[in-house]
């Protein structure tokens, strides 16, 4: 019956579920028939950081899923104000600490994927800065233009315009390696600080328990799709970042991710 089943699919349509707020549509399809016709556009959001925030997750962002197809990953970009004495990473450090107050910090919300990259800069460096918490990424960066926060954690696509322009200057991006996009940006892990590398990652998942034979058919499906060149332009366009990588990996990095920012975004005190 369950090999026929997977030869069959797909026999009726696919139901993608995309989590807005983090999480909140988690808990549906960790719950919902695995039988191939209901997944999960997984992100950072709702597998890495949601679970430790919300009081009654509903969902094990590893026992409840099989992640089957990583799509690919926005980086995130430390951007500060021109008025800011540096143009490196190591600059911005030492201008960190060498302010009489704790320096601020924005992102787009309170256990946003740029509220913890910074906490995590924070805590790795021994830097003392303080979030504010903004009610997304548009007023954050108004304020940022202004000069009104000067440092800030956020999405690296909506920023690239901004720093060839000069209202911007862009310092280091959390991927493992420059991108296209923004090639004179240089990454994290170049300069000596791997363990801030970040992957705000978009993938598929499916609820726990799909055959294997299914599985491996809708993961290949989407690595093929994911192959195709149009395809990865347009996400490429986007700001993504594109690479192969296998469910196992996929699986993998979820789980290495949800550790490492589990307890950064517990000791922020946001609520979800």
């Amino acid at each position: 019956m369950r090999a026929a089943q997977t030869q069959a699919w797909p026999a009726r349509p696919i139901k993608l579920v995309v989590t807005f707020p983090p999480g909140g549509s988690s808990d549906i399809v960790a719950h919902s028939a695995n039988d191939g016709y209901t997944l999960l556009v997984s992100n950072s959001a709702a597998l890495s950081i949601a679970p430790s925030l919300l009081q009654s997750p509903g969902y094990d962002p590893l026992r409840s899923f099989e992640h089957l197809a990583y799509i690919g990953a926005v980086p995130t970009v430390f951007a500060v104000h021109p008025s800011v004495p540096a143009n490196s990473l190591s600059e911005l450090v030492s201008w960190i600490k060498e302010q009489p107050a704790p320096v601020a910090f924005g992102s787009g919300g309170a256990a946003s994927v740029g509220h913890l990259v910074g906490e995590q800069f924070a805590q790795t460096l021994k830097l003392s800065m303080e979030h504010v918490p903004y009610r997304g990424a548009g007023p954050m960066r108004a304020d940022l233009l202004s000069g009104h926060v000067k440092l800030a954690f956020d999405a690296l696509p909506q920023n690239i315009a901004l720093h060839k322009q000069g209202r911007l200057k862009l310092l280091a991006l959390t991927s493992p390696r420059r991108v296209a996009q923004a090639p004179a940006v240089p990454s994290v892990a170049e300069l000596g600080l791997a363990q801030l590398v970040s992957e705000n990652f978009v993938g598929i998942s499916a609820p726990a328990g799909l055959p294997r034979a299914l599985a491996e058919k809708i993961a290949g499906a989407v690595r093929q799709i994911s192959a195709r060149p149009e395809f990865a332009q347009t996400l490429e366009a986007q700001g993504f970042v594109t690479r192969d990588m296998e469910s196992k990996a996929f699986a993998q990095l979820i789980a290495d991710q949800h550790l490492a920012w589990g307890d950064i975004a517990k000791k922020t005190g946001a609520k979800l």
